[in-house]
């Protein structure tokens, strides 16, 4: 074979541009030219055992070099992060699976690329730095952000090596994906700035010292309890020897015996412990709650360190205190019972104090029940079954008898709570309640009792009679004893002689009745009797003697007063299955035996029921009837007796029920009074009357003024001026416009009030005149201290002149007291010629009657003026 072309098959085709490196495949191809050279040279020659022994190593070699190769590709493919092979120029040579996954690109893709395409943040000149920074062997860790197939970054924490391969410069870079790191890191120092910041914030002081007790950290808040700066907390010389320290009990604490270096010295939690501290320096003391905990480093036996928090208790423990103090002024304790442990219960000092007891005593809930008077026992023992089995909220209050024999009245409450169905704990308190239940007790028989007479009240009696009713299958009676003409002795003699009369007319029923009846005072100089069993003789003949022994004079100083009696009887169940029914028959049969002439009994009956149910009727209707508008006024002229001219106006109410019908004022004014709707009525009357009056003043009628009758009810009611005060304002009228005519009832129901009411009204310029004089009580005291304008005669009284001689002497002397006083008189009821006449002469200058005109709606009432004006 030519040397020539042995020369080509041996060396074969020339290796491909930029490969730098020799492969596996390069490898064979050489193996096969050699296999083929030694085919063309001679098997027994040199040079073919040469070729054959070289052939032997470049196998070898390939072996060798494919093993490493495969070693390489393992090794790298089984690190987790990302590897790749980087040149100088900064091209991607070799990359392992785990960066395919991490770039998100074929190992083909990622050799394509460049180190500035995975990083696009490494400056240009990075790789010829690496070079001139880092020598062969040298690690280096940088962090950075690489890019993904898709463009997304992500955070890397880049290991590099330098490194030759075959004479040329290469980098190995180990790229591991930091992100979730990165998140933990940020959760962490998120955590860490809300530890802080809740440190910063928390109300309770907290303490951090080393294991021999320095302080190494300190939040605001125990700066502000200790009233020291972190500084100063931190400073070596400022130990607690600067502090002076004593438990809840007063005694001294020495440092050793602290919660923290108890906690250091024994390697647990010191829980809640209550210490005092007193700050020599700066002259504080505070009472604190110290829980102290040691911390432990990871396999440590010994605690490192010691937190502890603490909370400021100075405030709760004054209360404490105070609470216990008050506990003692109001007799008060508190107690504790542990069904689960023995039944013994906790009792503060004051419950041994109220129950007589030496602290030492035993506490169990049997000896608590043997200080329960015997009677309530068996409801306490049931009390706290109850709350054993159920839970809940208990109370009881009742006798006890004290360790020392006393009795005393207590108070129990409590609360039970159940823990798996069982009554694990029950607390509450106990108070003595002794003296505010013989004040109650005391209170409750002043409240049932006339302060005056000393007999039962009207609250009383009728609760008397309604337990008598309800207990009782026989039956009772009720006697409603009126003294007559009481009221009159009263304004003559003063208050104090009439309550004196009263108390010995409560004296003489008494002694009356004896033991047979109950007597209270009802009201005023109303009294009660309750016959509890008895018959309808016994009855009458109670009833007989009563009117008798009141046929005795009383004597009050020097003087005798003669005070009679009205009794109404009534008997259940006939006339009454109730309290208020059996009062009302008889409140009706004492009125009927007034009507009667006084100083008598009188039964209820049918005709009076029949009376009563009208009157029953009657009030109904009334209490709707101003809101329904069924109230109109009517105007009766009053007029000058000389000429006839009219010069003023009575106002008249007029009620038309639609049940009832037409009814006279004399069939409902009473019972309006009765009830006490005369106030509202009243008060309508005046402002219509005041209404009409201003209509009157603005069509020029001459018309003084308007007169309005008024009950001694709304003189009671103490509003009366205000009521007058608004209608005047609203429609624009002086006072002097206005007369208010009542009777003399109204000045002797109550004279101080009725001073003042008169005094409020004169005040105004309102007309104040007393109507049906002489009619009434006659007490002419009043017509001196009272500022009363005039004086209206009775029909009663005009309708006899001048025939009569008694009626007319009576109207003679009533013009002579007006006289007398200044005070003006009008004259009511005349209906003749003959009675003007006769009135005009006694010199009365103003009267009203039918001789003049009935009663008039406004609109006949302008009529009637334009016709006589």
């Amino acid at each position: 074979m030519a040397s020539a072309e042995f020369q080509r098959e041996l060396n074969g085709p020339p290796p491909e541009p930029g490969g730098d490196t020799l492969r596996t495949a390069d490898a064979d191809s050489v193996i096969a030219r050699i296999q083929s050279v030694i085919g063309l040279l001679n098997p027994g020659s040199t040079q073919v055992q040469m070729l054959r022994d070289a052939l032997a190593t470049l196998r070898t070699l390939r072996d060798d070099a494919d093993s490493v190769t495969q070693r390489f590709l393992g090794l790298i493919n089984a690190v987790p992060d990302a590897v790749t092979v980087i040149d100088i120029e900064g091209n991607v040579l070799e990359a392992n699976d785990a960066a395919c996954r991490t770039y998100g690109r074929t190992r083909a893709e990622l050799t394509r690329l460049t180190i500035w395409d995975l990083n696009a943040d490494a400056p240009p000149d990075c790789m010829q730095q690496i070079a001139a920074d880092f020598a062969v062997g040298d690690v280096f860790t940088i962090e950075a952000w690489n890019t993904r197939g898709d463009g997304s970054r992500f955070p890397v924490e880049v290991h590099s090596s330098v490194f030759l391969d075959r004479g040329e410069w290469r980098v190995i870079a180990v790229a591991r994906d930091i992100t979730q790191r990165r998140a933990a890191e940020d959760e962490i120092r998120a955590s860490e700035a809300r530890y802080r910041s809740l440190l910063q914030v928390m109300d309770k002081g907290i303490l951090v010292q080393d294991a021999q007790g320095h302080v190494i950290s300190v939040n605001p808040a125990a700066c502000r309890i200790l009233g020291q700066s972190e500084d100063e907390f931190k400073d070596p010389d400022n130990r607690w020897l600067q502090w002076y320290v004593v438990a809840e009990d007063g005694r001294p604490v020495a440092r050793d015996d602290m919660p923290a270096f108890r906690a250091l010295r024994e390697g647990r939690t010191q829980d809640s412990t209550v210490l005092g501290v007193y700050n020599r320096r700066g002259d504080r003391y505070v009472w604190l709650d110290v829980t102290s905990t040691p911390q432990f480093r990871d396999g440590g036996s010994a605690p490192f360190q010691v937190i502890s928090t603490f909370s400021d208790i100075t405030g709760l423990k004054r209360d404490s205190e105070l609470f216990v103090q008050t506990q003692a002024l109001a007799r008060i304790g508190g107690w504790e019972w542990m069904p689960q442990d023995g039944e013994q219960m906790y009792w503060t000092r004051e419950v041994h104090r109220i129950l007589e007891l030496d602290p030492a005593t035993p506490t169990d809930l049997e000896s608590f029940i043997a200080h329960i008077a015997p009677v309530d026992r068996a409801r306490v023992r049931a009390i706290f079954a109850d709350a054993r089995q159920r839970g809940g909220a208990f109370e009881f209050e009742g006798r006890i008898v004290t360790g020392r024999g006393n009795s005393r009245w207590i108070r129990l409450l409590g609360s039970a709570a159940l823990r798996d169905n069982l009554p694990f704990r029950a607390s509450g308190t106990l108070q003595d309640i002794t003296s505010a239940r013989l004040r109650e007790e005391e209170l409750q028989r002043q409240a049932l009792t006339d302060p005056l007479t000393g007999l039962p009240n009207r609250d009383s009696i009728l609760d008397r009679i309604g337990l008598t009713l309800a207990d009782r299958e026989s039956a009772c009676a009720v006697l409603y004893v009126d003294l007559d003409r009481f009221k009159v002795i009263n304004e003559l003699v003063g208050h104090t002689a009439g309550d004196s009369l009263l108390v010995a007319a409560a004296r003489r029923l008494r002694e009356c009745v004896g033991t047979r009846a109950t007597v209270a005072r009802f009201g005023g100089d109303e009294f009660l009797v309750l016959v509890e069993s008895g018959t309808r003789e016994d009855v009458e003949q109670l009833a007989e003697r009563v009117v008798v022994a009141f046929g005795t004079p009383f004597r009050y100083g020097d003087e005798e007063f003669s005070i009679t009696t009205s009794v109404g009887l009534a008997m259940s169940p006939e006339h009454g299955d109730n309290a208020h029914q059996l009062l009302q028959s008889a409140d009706t049969a004492a009125a009927e035996a007034k009507r009667r002439g006084r100083n008598a009994w009188h039964m209820f009956s049918s005709v009076l029921a029949d009376r009563l149910s009208d009157r029953l009727r009657i009030e109904s209707q009334l209490r709707k009837a101003l809101e329904l508008g069924e109230f109109r006024l009517v105007y009766q002229p009053q007029v000058d007796l000389a000429t006839g001219r009219p010069c003023a106006a009575e106002a008249l109410i007029r009620w038309h029920n639609r049940v009832l019908g037409e009814m006279r004022p004399d069939r409902f004014i009473a019972h309006a009074e009765n009830t006490g709707d005369i106030v509202r009525i009243g008060a309508w009357v005046i402002r219509e009357a005041c209404s009409q009056m201003a209509r009157w003043c603005a069509e020029g009628a001459a018309v003084e003024r308007v007169a309005v009758n008024v009950s001694y009810r709304q003189f009671l009611s103490e509003d009366l001026p205000d009521i007058v005060v608004q209608a005047l304002r609203e429609h624009g009228l002086p006072g002097s416009m206005l007369e208010l005519e009542m009777t003399e009832r109204v000045v002797i129901e109550d004279a101080t009030d009725t001073l003042e009411i008169f005094n409020a009204l004169k005040r105004l310029g309102v007309v104040m005149t007393i109507d049906d004089f002489g009619e009434g009580y006659s007490a002419l005291s009043y017509l001196r201290r009272l500022p009363i304008d005039g004086l209206k005669i009775s029909y009663g009284f005009v309708r006899g002149v001048p025939e009569n001689r008694s009626d007319a002497g009576i109207c003679r002397a009533i013009v002579g007291i007006a006289e007398s006083l200044g005070l003006g008189v009008t004259a009511e009821g005349v209906e003749t010629e003959p009675q003007r006449q006769y009135l005009h002469g006694l010199g009365i200058p103003r009267g009203q009657g039918y001789l003049f005109s009935a009663p008039r709606t406004p609109d006949q009432f302008r009529e009637y003026l334009a016709r006589t004006g």
